[in-house]
């Protein structure tokens, strides 16, 4: 019984021994907080359509251009701004410089692909119309997509193009095979019958090409679907396409001022902002989301000085039209 009572205490001793060396439950260390999983913002939130503002002089002509030698539709008409149809979730906003974000002086740094199947009758036509051609059509055998570059009344480039059957396009041509074409109404232009648009893209020039790409990729979520070396295409709507340019190899060069605003159009724009104005690669330019009768919006710089606006159109009047475009009504 002693020889049991021994053992017992020896036992009771080492249990304290340990416990005095032994960290109090109260300041042991919490374990580590599990990192955030990274938000990939065109995933979570989406964008419904695209768009680009184009700042003119004279924006009543340039609505005459677009409309009756382009054929495009009047999708909303603010007066200061005129938004425009091309495809079936692309589009073009007209704005007047004394209204808008840029001066119709600055640089032009940006060229607008209008995507056709009807290449060829384009040519044919826009050749007779009166209007100046950067870059004539001359389609070679085995090139992965033909065009020609015409200039519009104040000076923006536009490439009537057409992407082929080619290894280049292997991600591209699918889809867009799958996008119906938006052709003018009849008599509503002096485009002949048959011709339209399916698709936009919007052409942006930099100097830095691997951080610009890193940053529409890693930043804003976009998913390449087509790499021309020099070129980078990405798919940001239905019928909405963004492209990122070598300076060194475009139509344009590098330039501090750009006259143009790139548009993502999103049902989720409050997540949008918050995402956005909480990323150190973004400077924002509005504090908020800012408010109108007609729609809400907020505007931030890419990392060369581009400017993105994130919009969302509200039930009004001005905008019926626009909205039974946006749900495949006309």
């Amino acid at each position: 019984m002693d020889r049991l009572i021994s053992i017992v205490l020896v036992c009771a001793a080492l249990a304290a021994v340990v416990y005095d060396f032994r960290t109090p439950l109260e300041e042991q260390p919490a374990p580590p907080e599990e990192e955030p999983a990274p938000v990939n913002p065109m995933n979570e939130y989406g964008m419904t359509a695209s768009n680009v503002f184009l700042y003119y002089a004279d924006v009543e002509a340039a609505t005459v251009f677009y409309t009756r030698t382009l054929g495009f539709a009047v999708a909303a008409d603010y007066g200061f701004a005129k938004i425009l149809r091309v495809g079936p979730s692309s589009f073009i906003t007209l704005v007047d410089e004394e209204m808008g974000m840029h001066s119709a002086s600055d640089p032009k740094t940006v060229a607008i692909a209008l995507i056709t199947d009807q290449l060829d009758e384009w040519w044919d036509y826009m050749k007779e119309q009166d209007v100046e051609m950067r870059f004539p059509y001359n389609p070679v055998e085995g090139r992965p997509h033909h065009g020609f570059v015409a200039i519009d009344p104040e000076g923006y480039l536009l490439e009537f193009e057409r992407f082929n059957e080619h290894a280049e396009n292997e991600m591209l041509i699918p889809v867009l095979n799958e996008t119906e074409t938006v052709y003018p109404a009849e008599g509503a232009s002096n485009v002949p019958p048959g011709l339209g648009f399916k698709a936009t893209v919007v052409w942006f020039y930099y100097k830095d090409m691997p951080a610009i790409q890193a940053f529409y990729e890693e930043v804003m979520g976009f998913d390449l679907i087509v790499d021309q070396g020099w070129t980078k295409i990405y798919r940001i709507s239905p019928s909405g396409y963004m492209g990122l340019v070598d300076e060194t190899r475009g139509m344009h060069n590098f330039t501090e001022k750009k006259a143009v605003t790139m548009s993502f159009w999103t049902d989720r724009i409050d997540d949008w902002y918050a995402y956005v104005s909480g990323q150190e690669s973004f400077e924002m330019r509005s504090e908020k989301v800012e408010e109108t009768d007609r729609y809400r919006a907020f505007v931030a710089y890419d990392p060369e000085g581009y400017y993105l606006e994130w919009n969302v159109f509200k039930d009004a009047p001005d905008n019926e039209t626009l909205h039974r475009m946006l749900r495949g009504e006309e």
